[in-house]
């Protein structure tokens, strides 16, 4: 039990029982997860958008912070996959009245729970949480403060593959407020893990941590600099939310530096694909021209997402502690 003990996401034969992080996932299992979401994508465009792999499980999402794709494509995933979904209100839930995260998990794991999906700011809450369920219930994190959000990694990571199908010639730079985003730890985990050739942060200095260079990342202060010649371009948004203090002068000085404008993007190889987690920001840290132009990929990561949470689901639910 070693192996599991020094990855809590991992059974004894290395199976991924839980998605906690990209961190410490091996290349064969983000390319299994990669190649499973492969073959529910068809699954949108049927008359009956269903498979019965989840049939009889319950799935409950349980979201402490709020949110629109994510939450919708869980959703929509685990109702595809057959499975009976449960959205707790959290307002109006018993944890609004003090009830510990660990009480909730215990009252609904006493309703038969076969999957939590746990979006909290606090980092570490779906560790938490897999740390205290019993061996046949399975947790997704679907963003954890500042730590993680595997599964828009993974949809990212499913995203750039559709359409440059190899890593291994990529130069990936991920740009904006990195500092305060899960997106871009996950992204880069994944990243490296999958043979990336270059991967590069991108920001003004306030907003790009000091050890992420340890990261196996080149660190650019100018975003001219930054995206030249680059693949893909992942755009992060600034979360004021998470800010504390005056980071930044501006939003309208921000964009001069750092906004994506089609001007900016020609410095970028010209077949480069630019990203984004959403929610997005036009005019903050991207031009509206970007969002809506050819080079977008926006959208597809989002159809793609629900494909790539069928895949989790099925899998964790497929493997026993």
């Amino acid at each position: 039990m070693l192996y599991k003990r020094n990855n809590p996401q991992l059974n004894k034969n290395g199976e991924l029982i839980h998605l906690l992080s990209t961190e410490g996932l091996s290349k064969d299992i983000l390319t299994h997860i990669l190649d499973t979401a492969a073959s529910f994508v068809s699954v949108s465009d049927r008359e009956v958008k269903k498979v019965p792999l989840l049939r009889g499980k319950s799935v409950f999402n349980l979201f402490f912070e709020n949110s629109t794709r994510t939450r919708t494509t869980f959703d929509i995933a685990a109702t595809r996959l057959s499975a009976d979904v449960y959205t707790l209100d959290i307002a109006r839930s018993s944890a609004s009245k003090g009830e510990s995260l660990l009480d909730t998990i215990a009252n609904l794991s006493a309703m038969a729970a076969d999957i939590f999906v746990v979006r909290h700011s606090e980092s570490g809450a779906p560790y938490l949480i897999a740390q205290h369920v019993a061996p046949h219930v399975h947790v997704v994190n679907a963003g954890d403060g500042r730590h993680a959000h595997p599964t828009q990694g993974l949809l990212d990571m499913y995203t750039i593959r559709h359409y440059k199908k190899d890593f291994s010639n990529l130069t990936v730079a991920i740009v904006g407020d990195v500092l305060h985003s899960r997106v871009a730890r996950s992204d880069i985990h994944a990243l490296t893990t999958l043979g990336c050739a270059e991967v590069r942060v991108v920001g003004p200095k306030t907003l790009v941590p000091a050890d992420m260079a340890q990261m196996g990342v080149r660190v650019f202060n100018n975003l001219e600099d930054g995206i030249k010649g680059c693949d893909v371009v992942i755009m992060l948004r600034l979360q004021n939310e998470r800010m504390s203090g005056a980071l930044l002068p501006s939003s309208q000085e921000y964009f001069e530096s750092f906004g994506l404008t089609p001007e900016k993007l020609q410095l970028a190889k010209p077949d480069a694909i630019v990203m984004h987690p959403g929610p997005i920001n036009r005019g903050v840290e991207i031009d509206s021209a970007v969002v809506d132009g050819q080079q977008s990929v926006i959208l597809p990561q989002v159809t793609f997402g629900i494909a790539v949470r069928m895949a989790v689901m099925s899998i964790v639910a497929g493997n026993e502690a």
